[in-house]
């Protein structure tokens, strides 16, 4: 019977050195981790300087543009058109809108979500 707790003590032993050697291997792998990217960072050119940053243009900050574009209409055919069919093959720009209203969705349509039931209301 003595053997036998012998036995068990020598496998609790043997688990916790497995897991003392697999805590230094982690910590040997964390500490190289770190000495690689700090060897790496110091191959990496040094922040430019305040003579070397972005300036704004001349003159001053670029603004933002709104304005609603009108695509342009697909010609109305007897037939089918296929790509290849419509004028510009398909890369003609749209143009500015004479409306300056900014289009919304109609109360009841469909909006970003669901198909425009009644949903929470």
């Amino acid at each position: 019977m003595n053997t036998a707790w012998m036995d068990i003590a020598a496998g609790r032993g043997a688990l916790g050195v497995g897991l003392i050697v697999a805590g230094v291997v982690v910590v040997a792998v964390l500490i190289g981790a770190f000495w690689l990217g700090a060897r790496v960072k110091r191959r990496e050119p040094p922040p430019p300087s305040p003579g070397e940053q972005p300036r704004p243009p001349e003159g001053g900050p670029v603004r933002e543009v709104r304005e609603n574009r009108e695509p342009h209409e697909v010609p109305h055919s007897d037939h089918r058109l296929t790509p290849h069919e419509l004028s510009g093959q398909g890369n003609v720009p749209t143009r500015t809108s004479p409306s300056k209203k900014r289009p919304r969705w109609n109360e009841g349509g469909s909006g970003s979500f669901g198909s425009g039931g009644p949903g929470g209301r």
